[in-house]
């Protein structure tokens, strides 16, 4: 069984707690994906799905 980790999610999860000026919504333009969390929310998605040093198989 998994758990949630300790502490704050690493991206925004509402409109709410974006920096002022972030999108809530856009793509992804390497993949074309739709992102939610504005800059950070694209960052995680850059960092866990485009990441060169993890192997995820066809991109």
């Amino acid at each position: 069984m998994s758990r949630a980790a300790d502490g704050p999610h690493p991206h925004p999860l509402t409109p709410a707690e974006l920096p002022a000026g972030a999108k809530w919504w856009h793509g992804c333009p390497d993949c074309h994906l739709p992102i939610q969390g504005g800059d950070a929310g694209l960052a995680a998605h850059r960092h866990t799905v485009h990441n060169p040093r993890r192997d995820y198989g066809d991109r």
